[in-house]
């Protein structure tokens, strides 16, 4: 798939670039395009149930291409991250190991949002460096999105006909809230703070002049009616770690395959190395990349030595960053495909709480490698019977040659009919006979 989109660009670029069209436009329009594909190609449902917004929808791409890795081993996805401002804007931060395609997220952002969401973006470049924060995804370009309905734009446009003076109004305005949001950029924080009740209400509202995405206000508890044995319990699978990454409390099945958690002091990148998304392993990059999904392995020199031979866990899940606490929870579970995979790990069903949803992945997967197990099955008999068969049409081609060189050919062809001859200058009895019976077998 990837040198058939590399040959579609190539193309693309020979074809347009002779007539004059920038490179910045070919990839654009090559990013509607693959959107339009991967719609045609099975993906639109899956695609429309991302999110309900194009915010959304943009922070679960990362969290799809996880999921597209488990079939596609050798994919090299880009990520996305998204940072809300409270202007009814957003940035969009895009990773790529590829230099020069970014031109490509416009295309793909803007018919996303035409097509499922009814909606006009506009998308400029703030920024474009080699990032160095990370360990991988070198390439990181910050998009300045602002979204505007149809609707919107279709009462604005009366308002832009009166005249050549509010057109230059309009445009000086946008280059100075372009600047503004630029200045901004420069000194925006990362780590994820106490909001005001207000910042909150404003962080929800749908860019543009203000509709809201999701009115509902939850209720919270005036303090957790939980235990901290009924909770490590019921999450086997978690670590919770301060600022400078001191674990302070575990789940009880994941301290069991990694015992080294039972210590407290310990750092967690003592025993973990992260392996998604590709940053160093600190509180400022992981706060950074809170949105996205996190992968860690254990480190194979931390395990005990009788495990050694076996393969290193991973852990998928996602961090929350707990203010009042000051510390981080990582939420997570064993990454695993298969039945195979658990056993690999000397894991079983009952370590994974009932409520985790790997334990469906296992078993559905499990049943779609046995469905594949099945079906090649069914190709090598396939394959094993044409094979018989051929051979087959060869011997009879060889006993229909010895035939017509024996005999006469109105005499072959009335013995493969089926037809009785009766013996006379054609050939003796004795041989009538024994031709007859040829003649026999070739018609089995």
């Amino acid at each position: 798939m990837r040198t058939n989109i590399l040959q579609v660009l190539l193309f693309w670029g020979c074809a347009l670039g002779s007539a004059g069209v920038s490179m910045e436009a070919i990839l654009r329009l090559f990013g509607e395009y693959f959107f339009k594909f991967c719609k045609m190609s099975g993906y639109d449902r899956m695609l429309r149930t991302l999110g309900g917004n194009l915010t959304e929808f943009i922070e679960n791409l990362d969290a799809l291409h996880s999921y597209l890795a488990l079939s596609y081993q050798e994919m090299n996805a880009p990520s996305f991250r998204v940072e809300r401002e409270a202007d009814g804007r957003m940035l969009l931060h895009y990773y790529s190991d590829r230099r020069g395609l970014c031109h490509i997220v416009p295309g793909i952002i803007e018919a996303v949002a035409k097509d499922f969401f009814d909606i006009d973006v506009t998308m400029d470049i703030l920024s474009r460096n080699k990032e160095e924060e990370r360990t991988g995804k070198k390439e990181h370009v910050v998009f300045l999105v602002v979204q505007k309905s149809h609707s919107q734009m279709g009462r604005a446009k009366p308002n832009r006909l009166k005249g050549n003076q509010d057109i230059q109004r309009d445009q000086e305005a946008l280059e100075a809230a372009f600047l503004r949001m630029k200045e901004k950029h420069l000194s925006v924080s990362v780590c994820p703070v106490k909001k005001s009740h207000w910042e909150v209400v404003r962080s929800i509202v749908m860019f543009g002049k203000g509709h809201l995405v999701n009115p509902f206000v939850p209720v919270y508890p005036e303090r957790l009616w939980i235990e901290q044995k009924t909770f490590c319990n019921a999450f086997p699978f978690h670590i919770v770690f301060d600022e400078s990454l001191r674990v302070k409390q575990a789940g009880v099945n994941i301290q069991k395959y990694v015992p080294g958690l039972q210590n407290q002091k310990i750092r967690l990148d003592e025993y973990f190395s992260i392996i998604h998304p590709q940053v160093t392993f600190d509180i400022f990059s992981i706060c950074k990349f809170i949105n996205s999904q996190f992968v860690l392995k254990v480190r194979r020199e931390r395990m005990p030595e009788a495990w050694k031979s076996q393969p290193a866990l991973k852990l998928r899940g996602q961090m929350i960053w707990m203010e009042s606490a000051r510390c981080m929870i990582y939420l997570c579970s064993p990454k695993l495909r298969s039945l195979r995979e658990l056993e690999a790990h000397r894991m079983h069903l009952s370590d994974i709480a009932p409520h985790d949803t790997t334990r469906d992945l296992i078993l559905l997967n499990q049943q779609r490698l046995a469905e594949i197990e099945l079906s090649n099955q069914l190709e090598r008999k396939k394959e094993e019977l044409r094979v018989l068969s051929q051979h087959l049409a060869i011997e009879k081609k060889k006993t229909e040659t010895l035939l017509y060189a024996m005999l006469p050919e109105h005499v072959a062809n009335q013995l493969k009919e089926g037809k009785k001859v009766a013996a006379g200058k054609a050939f003796p009895p004795l041989h009538g006979c024994l031709w007859a019976r040829v003649a026999v077998c070739l018609r089995g």
